[in-house]
C-alpha cells in the first residue's frame, strides 16, 4: 500500500482511538474492525496503559520449553523459509505457545532492536490479558488469522507496528497449540501479510506429531474446555459439558435424582430439562450413555480426574504438566464447584512451597505457566524480593 494511504488509515484509527479512550463505549468504529473494537473494550478493564513493554520469562527456561515443544519439531520445515522472509522483508517472526508466550523469534537487523525494546523476543508474554489488543493474543482468542495495524494495538509502545498472526491448529484434534506472528513497522504494511502468515501457520500445523488418544473420549476441563471424541474435537453447550464431567467423576453411574442434585443443587429446574440435556449429549456420543443409572459406556480420560490422582500421589511436577486453569471456572454445579475448590487449594499449597521465582519457573510446564495460580504466585514472589 502507498504511504499516503497508510498514513490516512493511521489517522482514521487515531480519531477512533481518541473517541474510544474518552468513554470506552463505541458501538461501531468506521475503519476499525469489530473484532478490534471488541478487543479494545476487553483490554480497557484489565490492562495498564502505563506499560512500556511486555513482561518476559527467564531465557533458559523458555529455551528448554521450546526444545521440548512439539512446535519446535514442526517448525523446522518452515524455519529456513521464515528466516529468509524476515531478512528480505525487514520483519520479525515469532511462534508462541497457546498462552501467548513467545517461544521462538527471529528478527532482521531493521527490527531486532525494536523487538528487543518491547520484549517481543523469546519469553515475552503477548496474550491479550497482559498487553491488550495485539495480533498474537487476538489470533489465539479468535482462533483465526488477524491483522493489527498501528494504533489498533491497545498499548502505545507497540503502535508503530503492524502485526499479522494466525493460530496453529492441530489438524487431528482441532486444538490450538500456538500462534505464528510476522511483524514490521506500520509503514511497511502489505495486504498479503495476513494470508502469508496464515499459510505458514497451516504448513507448520501439518507437521505436528500425531496424537495417540488416551481413551475413546478425552475431557479437558482445566482452563479452556475441550472434548475429543474418537480423535476429533467436538463442541457442546456448557450444560452438556457439565453433565459429561459429572458422569466422568462418577464412573459407577448416577440416578436421575443424584445427577439433578449434583448439577443443579437446590435450583428449581425440572427433571424433564435434565432428561432432554442428557438425551442431546447421548446423541452426540452415538448413544454411549447408559440409563438407570446414567453412566458413560466407553473408556474415558479426564484431566480433572487425572490431576486429582497425581495430587494424591504428591506428584506435583506431573500435576503441573496438565493443569491449565480452574476446573470449569464458570460452572455453578455444586459438585463441580467442590472439585474445583479442592484441586485449586492443593495446587496452590503445592506451588507455595517454591520460594523464588527462579525455582517456580524452572518447574513450571508450558501449560501451567499460563494459569492464574502460577501468575499469582510469581507476583507474590516478585513483590517479596
Amino acid at each position: 500500500m502507498k504511504t499516503a494511504a497508510l498514513c490516512q488509515r493511521r489517522n482514521d484509527i487515531e480519531h477512533q482511538r481518541i473517541e474510544f479512550d474518552g468513554n470506552h463505549a463505541i458501538d461501531k468504529a468506521e475503519g476499525v474492525s469489530q473484532y478490534i473494537l471488541n478487543s479494545w473494550q476487553r483490554s480497557a478493564g484489565i490492562v495498564s496503559s502505563a506499560s512500556r513493554h511486555a513482561p518476559i520469562d527467564d531465557e533458559q527456561m523458555v529455551s528448554d520449553l521450546w526444545r521440548q515443544s512439539p512446535l519446535s519439531m514442526a517448525a523446522q520445515h518452515e524455519q529456513e523459509n521464515m528466516i529468509q522472509l524476515v531478512k528480505e522483508g525487514e520483519l520479525v517472526a515469532a511462534i508462541s505457545d497457546p498462552c501467548g508466550r513467545l517461544l521462538w523469534t527471529h528478527a532482521s537487523g531493521y527490527m531486532r532492536r525494536r523487538a528487543e525494546s518491547l520484549n517481543f523476543t523469546a519469553g515475552g508474554h503477548w496474550d491479550e490479558q497482559t498487553v491488550g489488543t495485539n495480533a498474537v493474543g487476538l489470533s489465539l482468542q479468535l482462533k483465526r488469522p488477524v491483522t493489527v495495524f498501528s494504533l489498533e494495538h491497545y498499548l502505545p509502545f507497540v503502535q508503530d507496528w503492524v502485526c499479522y498472526a494466525a493460530p496453529i491448529i492441530h489438524p487431528q484434534t482441532g486444538e490450538c497449540v500456538g500462534a505464528l506472528d510476522i511483524s514490521t513497522t506500520w509503514n511497511k504494511h502489505t495486504p498479503l501479510g495476513q494470508s502469508a502468515t496464515a499459510q505458514l501457520a497451516h504448513s507448520i500445523a501439518q507437521c505436528l506429531p500425531q496424537i495417540i488418544p488416551r481413551a475413546e473420549i478425552e475431557i479437558h476441563a482445566l482452563g479452556q474446555p475441550r472434548v475429543i471424541y474418537r480423535g476429533k474435537e467436538i463442541s457442546m453447550p456448557p450444560r452438556q459439558l457439565e453433565i459429561l464431567c459429572l458422569l466422568a467423576l462418577n464412573p459407577d453411574g448416577l440416578s436421575l435424582e443424584c445427577l439433578h442434585s449434583a448439577l443443579y443443587g437446590d435450583a428449581k429446574v425440572s427433571t424433564a430439562t435434565l432428561k432432554a440435556d442428557v438425551s442431546h449429549l447421548r446423541g452426540q456420543l452415538n448413544g454411549q450413555i447408559n440409563s438407570r443409572p446414567y453412566r458413560l459406556a466407553m473408556p474415558v480420560w479426564a484431566d480433572f480426574v487425572g490431576i486429582w490422582e497425581l495430587l494424591n500421589k504428591q506428584d506435583i511436577n506431573a500435576a503441573m504438566a496438565i493443569y491449565r486453569g480452574a476446573f470449569l471456572s464458570k460452572s455453578e454445579s455444586p459438585e463441580i464447584i467442590e472439585w474445583r475448590y479442592c484441586i485449586d487449594a492443593i495446587m496452590r499449597q503445592a506451588i507455595n512451597t517454591y520460594e523464588t521465582p527462579e525455582m517456580l519457573m524452572k518447574k513450571a510446564s508450558q501449560s501451567f505457566s499460563g494459569s492464574a495460580l502460577f501468575r499469582e504466585r510469581i507476583v507474590d514472589l516478585l513483590v517479596q524480593k
